[in-house]
């Protein structure tokens, strides 16, 4: 296989530059860890089933036909279809991590040993690569064949207990288990790199939804370790913070978050007009303010809904108090600090160019790419030419349906 050079035009500066990933992957945590290694330069090559891909290629038609998830997930990646099934196909793919040096997989667990595609199998004959399992609840355990979705995830770690109202329970408006493995198999993927530099010893790596939420879940899991304590659910306020919320403003809502006395002070006398609540020993202290919240949100509401919203939020940040719009998802788009920022870009698609937001690491002295969204196989020959395939032998892996 022919890798890309560190050299080609506008590739040299970027930090994965001449790296190469082969990924069998679908829905959203090993796609997201790819996505980003495609950003940061890396060659990306998705392998995808022959007919239907990803199946995240399905959720929805919402951006010109295609699914949202999937033209987020994917740019700059490189689509392989091919016939897991197929013993041509296996060899293709085979081939293809032969020359890569990270293979990335997020099969149902034991799927890839199946396959012929396990970390044993594959760092006998490449002790180089690096090699990274993606599951639901890990490699082992009594969880370990369950159906892993980002919903169930959540729920089985707590993190929808500490969601929502103090009613109802919910889950994150965004699949939160699958972006957290799929950042740590991002971070573990640079770090096992970056050992390989210096020992010449590549790496098996395991990541699971569940360990990386749980993870996320450190700060409430220490208050019931060592208070007994459940982390309420709150809605927007904090269990330990106050005022800590959204307020009413004469048009709208504000959300105001005090985080220290000093901050109290400010936030009655210099913005509200307050000065006798900032002097009330009834509020002066955290714990006094958290111990009488009602109060405290019924005095703070009924001062803030006298103002607009841009001018009290004006007033909040020349005083320095933490205060933010409730945005929906219109008024990110729309927001100011993305467009005077310079962090919109287009985005190559098949069904024509889209908007997209930059990733969020940068570096100063190189724009990170942002490459199109692959069709379903659209790769697929011309990675068969650099694995020796005569166009004569391609075609019949297609007349086959082996590839696609």
């Amino acid at each position: 296989m022919t890798e890309r050079s560190a050299n080609d035009s506008g590739l040299s500066d970027l930090p994965l530059a001449g790296f190469t990933v082969v990924s069998l992957e679908q829905a959203v945590a090993a796609p997201l860890a790819t996505r980003h290694l495609a950003d940061l330069g890396a060659r990306v090559i998705k392998v995808e089933r022959v007919g239907d891909g990803d199946f995240a290629r399905a959720y929805d038609s919402a951006v010109l036909g295609q699914a949202a998830h999937f033209v987020w997930l994917n740019r700059g990646k490189e689509s392989f279809a091919v016939d897991l099934k197929a013993d041509d196909g296996i060899a293709a793919v085979k081939s293809l991590i032969a020359g890569s040096d990270v293979f990335l997989q997020n099969l149902a667990p034991g799927a890839a040993e199946r396959l012929g595609l396990g970390a044993d199998e594959l760092r006998a004959d490449h002790r180089e690569l690096v090699v990274v399992n993606m599951s639901g609840y890990g490699t082992d355990g009594p969880m370990r064949d369950r159906k892993a979705y980002d919903l169930l995830v959540q729920s089985e770690t707590g993190l929808c207990s500490i969601t929502g109202t103090p009613e109802t329970a919910v889950k994150t408006g965004i699949p939160t288990a699958d972006i957290a493995a799929g950042m740590y198999a991002l971070t573990s993927i640079q770090a096992a790199l970056l050992r390989r530099h210096r020992t010449g010893v590549g790496a098996t790596i395991d990541v699971s939804m569940f360990d990386a939420t749980a993870e996320w879940l450190g700060y409430p899991m220490y208050l019931q370790m060592y208070q007994d304590r459940q982390v309420p659910r709150m809605g927007l306020a904090h269990t330990s913070i106050a005022p800590y919320d959204k307020y009413p403003t004469a048009d709208g809502e504000i959300l105001i978050g005090v985080q220290n006395d000093r901050g109290w002070r400010i936030l009655t006398a210099d913005v509200l007009g307050l000065p006798e609540l900032a002097e009330d020993p009834r509020y002066a202290t955290n714990v006094e303010r958290v111990r009488r919240r009602d109060e405290v949100d019924a005095l703070v509401g009924e001062a803030t809904k006298q103002f607009a919203s841009d001018v009290l939020d004006d007033k909040l940040a020349a005083a320095g108090v933490p205060a933010a719009r409730l945005r929906d998802v219109r008024g990110l788009i729309e927001h100011p600090q993305l467009a005077t920022r310079d962090r919109w870009r287009e985005v190559e698609t098949p069904a024509g160019p889209i908007r997209a937001v930059r990733p969020p690491m940068n570096f100063r002295d190189v724009e990170l790419p942002m490459g199109a969204v692959p069709a379903l196989g659209a790769q697929t020959d011309a990675l068969l030419a650099e694995l020796g395939l005569t166009g004569e032998q391609v075609a019949g892996l297609r007349a086959a349906g082996i590839v696609g």
